[in-house]
C-alpha cells in the first residue's frame, strides 16, 4: 500500500471510529476525513469487500429534497481493524491533530 493510501485510510480510520457504531455517508466522511472522493470511494469499496463495512441506502422515509444517501456501518471486524489503525495513527505526529494534539 503506498503512503498516499495508507494515510488516506488512516484519516478515513479516525473519522470512522469517531462513532464506531454510527452510519457514515460518503460526502460527511469527505468533509471530515479531508480526502478525495476519487481516494474515498476505492477504499470503501475495499472495505465493502473485505468485511469492515456493510451499506446500505436511506430508507424512502427518509427523503428530503436532495439526493438518497449511502450509508455505510462497521461491522465488528470492521471496528478491530479500524481501531488498530486509530491506535497506530495516535502515536503519529501527522494525525496528533485528530486526538487532540496541535496539527502537523
Amino acid at each position: 500500500m503506498t503512503r498516499r493510501r495508507t494515510e488516506t485510510l488512516t484519516r478515513i480510520a479516525i473519522v470512522m471510529m469517531s462513532e464506531p457504531l454510527g452510519r457514515h455517508y460518503g460526502y460527511g466522511l469527505l468533509a471530515r476525513a479531508h480526502v478525495a472522493s476519487g481516494a474515498l470511494y476505492p477504499i470503501l469499496d475495499r472495505m465493502l469487500q473485505d468485511g469492515w463495512v456493510t451499506d446500505y441506502w436511506e430508507a424512502p422515509g427518509e427523503l428530503t429534497a436532495r439526493r438518497p444517501r449511502r450509508y455505510y456501518v462497521l461491522t465488528n471486524r470492521g471496528r478491530d481493524e479500524l481501531g488498530a489503525i486509530q491506535a497506530q495513527a495516535a502515536d503519529d505526529p501527522r494525525f496528533g491533530h485528530a486526538f487532540g494534539g496541535v496539527a502537523p
